[in-house]
């Protein structure tokens, strides 16, 4: 049986990654969610290998819109045939800002919000009634980040109030899906300081050369997480790409 998955920010960094691995796999279903389907790298999706009896199906999914994610589940569902998700996976995310709280632009830590987390939001809604179809065991994950743990602030203590304010508050969404849907697999996972085009800008703001871990490092432990989740050992908390379980 075929497995469904729909990734978010599918064309870059670690979006692109899960796609691949994904779509490498046989009897796969990748949606790839993108802000452009006409881009390069939007287009370079269709020459990633595809295991046997695997499809990539692309649709436009801007998270800064309140109806993309409706449109495209609809399209879905009319043209393609698709009525069932079995993986969402929210990778699209920005980090651009990160100042003090006392230095903190307001249409910084907004823009940080509407797309960190009310996207989240605008698509969890989309796709629940998909992920409610599923006959394999439905997950939405998010991609968080140890930036928004409150346990574990005085081990970053890296300036981030537009950034890690807003994956608390996808942390805290997060765990709330999970408390109101009980027939899901719900929780974020941080992917590591991962060598993205996001990750090395956020690096070298503070001064560093690089972020610490590769795309590869990152995507395949993300992957393991993922495949290996249930609701009783999985659901609910903050896991991390190795498989352990981070503080909120």
């Amino acid at each position: 049986m075929a497995t469904t998955y729909l990734i978010t920010g599918a064309n870059r960094g670690l979006g692109k990654g899960l796609t691949k691995i994904c779509l490498s796999r046989p009897e796969s279903v990748v949606i790839a969610a993108v802000r452009d389907t006409e881009s390069s790298s939007t287009k370079d999706l269709h020459d990633l290998p595809k295991g046997d009896g695997s499809t990539l199906v692309v649709v436009k999914i801007d998270s800064s819109s309140l109806t993309d994610a409706q449109q495209a589940t609809s399209l879905l569902q009319s043209k393609y045939n698709i009525h069932s998700l079995d993986v969402v996976i929210t990778n699209a995310g920005v980090s651009k800002a990160w100042p003090a709280v006392h230095e903190a632009k307001i249409e910084d830590m907004r823009e940080h919000f509407e797309i960190n987390v009310l996207g989240v939001v605008t698509l969890f809604k989309a796709a629940r009634p998909l992920l409610l179809k599923s006959t394999n065991t439905p997950k939405f994950i998010a991609l968080g980040s140890t930036a928004g743990s409150l346990g574990n602030m005085e081990q970053i203590p890296f300036p981030n109030a537009a950034y890690g304010a807003s994956k608390a508050a996808l942390h805290w969404i997060s765990k709330k899906i999970h408390q109101e849907n009980p027939n899901l697999v719900v929780f974020p996972i941080h992917p590591g300081w991962v060598q993205t085009e996001m990750g090395n800008t956020g690096a070298q703001a503070f001064g560093l050369e690089k972020a610490s871990i590769t795309i590869e490092e990152s995507i395949n432990g993300v992957v393991n997480v993922i495949d290996n989740a249930t609701r009783e050992k999985s659901s609910g908390k903050f896991l991390s790409w190795d498989g352990t379980e981070s503080t909120w």
